[in-house]
């Protein structure tokens, strides 16, 4: 028998050990142990100093396997076995694969081996002795457990290949993982179930498709002690945006229970985003919090043969976030340690693919795996890859979308993976949700799309791998979508997939991104969702020019600020009732707006960060804010609504000051608890210079002090008085920001929404023109900053050439036409040169 503790005072070395503690391994022994229990090993060893809660246990080791494969003579059968596998044929592959999982079940380990690997668990034990004071806090259902596992404790046994958890291949879940074993004999026989699980039919066909050869790879088998988020809460983190590969944000999703359904999808976690760099400094930038339905939680099960079982969480549960702020940031910040180690261990940045729980008997957070990030990270920053519908269709099923493509071809619907062999290449797979055992079949799908899943399930996590698109969490896609049916699955618009009825035409835009000049003119962007920012912010760029609060409100929010203040004053009871389904996790409605709110803002700031992201605060018109959920009862009918009470005017007004106040409190948050103080915001159609006197005197009753915290305030410049009166308006404001349409209409007093004069309506007009070159002049004698956002730059290049001619300081413009206009800019900057 060979034990750890005999392996080093018999001078046996590592490399020949047949069991290693957690605490003996790093990140340089994969070979060893395989990238699990290394990666295990290293964060125990380097991260648990740094406050990284991890659970210890042991590995088996490679060595060990090889051992019993080479003692039991395996090798030559295995080989003989595989000698026609072909693992394009299911059947073929099927077959083989049972064959191979067969032979090893049907060979005992060495008793050395079984020796090793019970002393090493009867330590763990003695380690991890259960404090049954804390168990009877949950009832006698679980004492007979807690009395039985004072004496054998509970472990997680999980398989850990020497090819797995690589930087550009995860091999994640290929082998078989077991839960809440314990006792001698039942950890044997997980020990067992895993060395065979090398032979899954998952495994054969991913190895084959990686190019790894089956006898080259060995494996080894981890035990860990079990946390108790059977009685909590678990979940994924990843240390990058998974769908855009933006590096600031860290991913967290959470369910209750177990981790392993939302592993395996399915459940639908919670998902939160946290912003990096500002969580670094102290801040607490949880950017956005999104509620996941969370159905079901796996549990222990007590008794009987199953070690596991999933149950129904209750409605009241399922309706709130399974995590507080606290442990949100805690995760996350956790994520930065096990990132920025890793990427010095390795010498390069990686990303890290990490599962955690939440124990529920101590309240203490585990870090129970990590791994890097097999996706994003190897993709090319080089060339910029769009998609874009060119028509539309009749959408069938909507949920998340993962990666950021378009992809087609005639439904496949299945619900039982024995069926996997009715699957068709080129064909869209539809089912419930994937686990490994799908991987087969899911390399050949043009699309993938489930009912159940967040963005950190399996079949999220491989059909990035794949490169194919993929809409999880759609509740009954197999319901709706049929066999042969033709569909269009589009995860390019957004965060929301949509299946769309019928081959939707669509293109694919390629921008190589290298060499691109640089200008002295500001190149900023035009933003409007905020689910959109991540991946604009591949596009380059110096900031933001144009975030609109209205985006925010009409599409997340829906309800008018008033309503939320008014809440039990309103007058409608539909209106009531719909707005409190909206809210219903706000005991205090206006938290909501405010939520809500900074969230949109803060996305987009932290997308563009450090840069400047300039947000204009709210620009509805008396009628666009009547057509929000209980805006009817506190807004005025206007004749002409464009020129009406809009903007400024608003905000110091008595009757719309308290709504002013909640997006003065949402700019706050983002600034001061967040960070982002790259955010700056912008009042829009301020007539005169004393209104934004006034206006900023009521920013500064909620804390946005111009000139504190570095807070800079912008005014838009859309109304002629904001340019003959533009030396009075630099001493109130820090800059400008032209708007275009507005400027144009109110210069040539038309309505832009009147068809009767539309054909007027150029912002090339030379009155137009000539607002815009002595608004620059006045701005600059004044050193003020002066852009422009409107729409102008984007639709005509000789305007965008105007611009430079005048010395702009910068042009913000759409997405879609931000290169071209940059080449433009830096070619006319060339000549003026």
């Amino acid at each position: 028998m060979v034990t750890v503790t005999q392996a080093k005072s018999s001078h046996v070395s590592q490399e020949q050990a047949l069991v290693l503690w957690f605490e003996e391994v790093g990140i340089a022994d994969i070979a060893l142990v395989g990238g699990k229990n290394a990666s295990l090993g290293e964060m125990i060893q380097q991260l648990t100093p740094q406050g990284v809660n991890v659970p210890t246990g042991f590995a088996t080791t490679a060595y060990a396997y090889r051992y019993f494969i080479k003692n039991a003579g395996l090798e030559e059968k295995l080989r003989q076995l595989f000698a026609d596998l072909d693992v394009e044929d299911l059947n073929n592959l099927r077959i083989r694969g049972k064959q191979a999982r067969s032979l090893i079940l049907n060979t005992p380990f060495p008793e050395d081996l079984q020796e090793a690997i019970a002393q090493a668990y009867q330590k763990l034990c003695e380690r991890y002795g259960y404090n049954t004071e804390l168990c009877e806090r949950f009832g006698s259902e679980y004492q007979e457990q807690c009395k039985q596992q004072s004496q054998d404790v509970d472990v997680a046994v999980r398989s850990s290949a020497t090819a797995e958890d690589l930087p550009d291949a995860s091999f994640a879940g290929q082998q078989e993982t077991y839960l809440n074993v314990y006792g001698v004999q039942d950890v044997l026989e997980a020990c067992h179930k895993c060395f065979a699980s090398i032979f899954t039919d998952r495994a054969i066909s991913y190895r084959t498709l990686k190019s790894f050869d089956h006898f080259e790879v060995a494996l080894s088998v981890g035990v860990q002690k079990m946390v108790r988020a059977d009685l909590a809460t678990s979940g994924v983190m990843f240390s990058i945006d998974t769908e855009t590969g933006f590096k600031n944000a860290a991913l967290v999703t959470a369910a209750y229970g177990l981790g392993e359904n939302v592993v395996q999808g399915a459940v639908n976690p919670d998902e939160y985003f946290v912003f990096k760099p500002t969580l670094k400094a102290g801040f607490r930038p949880i950017l956005e919090k999104r509620l996941g339905t969370k159905a079901i939680k796996m549990v222990y099960e007590v008794g009987g043969t199953k070690m596991t079982k999933n149950l129904p969480v209750p409605e009241s549960e399922r309706s709130k976030y399974a995590i507080n702020d606290e442990e949100i940031l805690q995760l996350a910040r956790w994520g930065c340690t096990i990132e920025d180690h890793y990427s010095q261990v390795r010498g390069s940045y990686t990303p890290m693919d990490i599962e955690w729980a939440k124990d529920g008997l101590t309240g203490e957070l585990f870090i129970v795996q990590a791994r890097p990030e097999t996706v994003q990270s190897q993709k090319s920053r080089h060339v910029l890859c769009s998609y874009q519908l060119k028509s539309t269709a009749d959408i069938l099923v909507t949920g998340r979308a993962v990666g950021e493509m378009i992809g087609q071809g005639k439904a496949r619907v299945i619900l039982d993976v024995h069926n996997i062999e009715e699957f068709e290449p080129g064909e869209v797979l539809v089912t419930n949700k994937t686990d490994p055992d799908w991987e087969p079949i899911m390399k050949k799908a043009s699309a993938i799309v489930t009912n159940q899943g967040g963005r950190t399930c399996h079949a999220a996590i491989i059909a990035r791998e794949m490169g194919i698109p993929a809409i999880v969490g759609c509740d009954d896609a197999t319901g709706v979508l049929t066999n042969g049916q033709e569909v269009t699955v589009s995860c390019a618009e957004g965060e929301a997939g949509k299946v769309y009825s019928g081959l939707v035409p669509f293109e694919v835009q390629e921008t190589p991104l290298d060499d691109l000049p640089r200008t002295r003119t500001k190149i900023l962007m035009n933003v409007g969702n905020p689910e959109e920012a991540f991946g604009l912010s591949a596009i380059p760029c110096d900031g933001v020019g144009l975030a609109r609060f209205e985006f925010i409100i009409a599409n997340h929010i829906k309800t008018h600020p008033l309503a939320l203040i008014h809440f039990d004053e309103l007058e409608d009871p539909l209106v009531k009732r719909e707005i409190a389904q909206l809210t219903v996790l706000y005991s205090h409605k206006p938290d909501f707006f405010v939520d809500k709110l900074a969230s949109g803002i803060s996305m987009i700031a932290a997308a563009f960060y450090p840069h400047p992201v300039v947000v204009r605060m709210s620009d509805f018109k008396s009628n666009e804010y009547a057509n929000l959920l209980g805006g009817q009862q506190f807004e005025p009918k206007e004749e002409n609504p464009m020129i009406g009470w809009r903007g400024a005017s608003r905000y110091y007004d008595e009757k719309y000051q308290q709504a002013f106040g909640l997006e003065c409190q949402a700019m706050k948050r983002v600034r001061d608890e967040m960070g982002l103080t790259n955010v700056i915001p912008m009042i829009p159609f301020c007539r005169t210079p004393d209104e934004g006197r006034q206006v900023l005197a009521q920013m500064e009753k909620y804390g946005l002090k111009r000139g504190e915290n570095d807070l800079q305030v912008y005014v838009m410049c859309e109304i002629p008085s904001n340019v003959i009166l533009a030396d009075q308006f630099s001493e109130v404001f820090d800059g400008f920001s032209i708007g275009s349409n507005d400027l144009t209409q109110l210069t040539l007093g038309l309505d832009r929404d009147s068809s009767l004069v539309a054909h007027i309506f150029d912002e090339r007009n030379q009155a137009v023109k000539e607002m815009v070159r002595m608004v620059i002049e006045k701005a600059k004698k004044n050193h003020r900053k002066i852009g422009i956002c409107g729409q102008a730059p984007s639709d005509y290049p000789e305007f965008a050439k105007f611009l430079v001619e005048q010395g702009i300081d910068s042009i913000s413009l759409n997405p879609d036409s931000l290169l071209k206009t940059l080449l433009i800019v830096a070619e006319v900057e060339g000549s003026k040169s």
